[in-house]
């Protein structure tokens, strides 16, 4: 049996699916098998979660362990999914700082490479993490925790280190969130206003397909503190206020359904941080993604850059989306010690077509030292890469300890990751 990613563009070379019922079960085929790999939910793009060897599951292990009140966190299992997660944490006064766009993703594999979600002053998702527990190669546990020495490095380990089985997450109280789209932001506006649109709700996303010098929608996710914003804007810097629900793919109007609420309606945290619907389960896709992360002052020259690039978009780009994301101190993260901003672009399932495109937007991108995501597709050489990540050197150390014959490893992580 073969096996396959969210999107379908991927096959794996897994020969076996295991779901392990317990942590003995657990220890036992990490023993007992010499290359292993966890495939989380799927929601990778390229071959960073691939194995000749055997895929483990962890979906069964998606339970809510503990709610610390002292010290405001949840423990969970390493299976489970946001939207897991949130369905518990709407039975508490609790709440995540955050969500990334679809709430389907596993915790653990959503840390691991450094997915976000947007808003200048929030974290990426693994900025929330406390604690985790790591199965290494050998079949030992491992406990960390925030302050440890290795704990920087661990975090976001892209699957390099081995199984992660349980997280302690950092939570907030519950809070509401309205949520407003306004249409037609010229792009000329990010010249002297980045920082203002951006800052002008909890969360932000900019919706474009790169054809004209606008964005089409913003997403604005308003806290009450955000201030005016909570109760929506006649003006947002030449945006106007849309007056139905829209779907950011401009193509795709009739399906507003699968869109979390709009039109300034209140919910809770969980109803609105994500860009679709906890009970819209996404169906195997027919969509490539890639993503690249830099510095933040340079929104506006490299969203120049990428709109030079339109007529090359323009016959493969769904959609593309621009997010703002705090900076963290985690090793592998993409927004390691820089405010940052993120370029999305969700791409027709065409490789060979996207393939051609995608070192254009590299080379436009290169004067900024945009970071590729490391779940998404991407054409960065090996050494490039390596160069834009100063603590390489210390994380490949991390994995000479936890996975010294690199039981866990892949084609992907020998390329970019592992010591040469």
């Amino acid at each position: 049996m073969s096996y396959q990613n969210w999107a379908g563009n991927y096959t794996y070379g897994a020969t076996e699916l295991v779901y392990p019922e317990n942590i003995e079960h657990l220890q036992q085929l990490v023993k007992e098998h010499s290359r292993i790999k966890i495939p989380g939910s799927g929601h990778t793009f390229n071959s960073i979660t691939d194995t000749d060897g055997i895929f483990i599951s962890l979906r069964k292990w998606d339970r809510l362990l503990e709610v610390n009140e002292q010290q405001h966190t949840v423990t969970v299992e390493g299976g489970i999914t946001y939207g897991e997660l949130c369905a518990a944490l709407s039975q508490t006064d609790y709440a995540l700082h955050n969500l990334a766009s679809l709430p389907h993703i596993t915790i653990a594999g959503a840390i691991a490479t450094s997915t976000h979600g947007s808003g200048s002053e929030n974290g990426s998702l693994a900025a929330a993490v406390e604690g985790l527990e790591l199965l290494d190669a050998s079949g030992e546990l491992h406990s960390f925790q925030r302050g440890d020495a290795e704990f920087t490095g661990v975090v976001v380990n892209v699957g390099a280190l081995g199984i992660v089985t349980k997280l302690t997450l950092k939570v907030v109280p519950a809070y509401t969130v309205k949520q407003f789209v306004y249409e037609n932001l010229p792009l000329n506006q990010l010249e002297q206003h980045a920082d203002d649109i951006f800052a002008s709700a909890y969360s932000v996303s900019l919706f474009t397909d790169w054809q004209q010098p606008s964005f089409h929608q913003v997403w604005t996710k308003c806290r009450e503190e955000d201030g005016a914003s909570y109760d929506g804007l006649t003006d947002l810097y030449g945006a106007a206020p849309a007056t139905t629900a829209l779907h950011p793919l401009q193509n795709m109007q009739e399906q507003t359904q699968n869109c979390t609420q709009q039109l300034g309606q209140p919910g809770m945290w969980y109803e609105r941080l994500a860009h679709f619907r906890l009970e819209f389960t996404p169906s195997a896709g027919k969509e490539l993604q890639s993503e690249y992360v830099l510095p933040r002052e340079h929104i506006y020259e490299a969203a120049l850059a990428i709109h030079e690039l339109r007529e090359h978009l323009k016959p493969i780009l769904f959609v593309g989306e621009l997010r703002t994301i705090a900076a963290d101190d985690l090793w592998l993260s993409l927004f390691y010690n820089q405010p940052s901003v993120a370029f999305h672009f969700t791409w027709h399932d065409d490789w060979t077509a996207v393939e051609r495109v995608l070192p254009l937007i590299e080379q436009a991108l290169a004067p900024f030292n945009a970071r590729p995501h490391w779940g998404k597709l991407h054409t960065v050489p090996a050494e490039t890469l390596k160069q834009q990540f100063d603590n390489l050197p210390q994380f490949q150390q991390l994995v000479e300890k936890y996975d010294p014959q690199g039981k866990f490893s892949n084609d992907y992580l020998e390329t970019y990751i592992r010591a040469n």
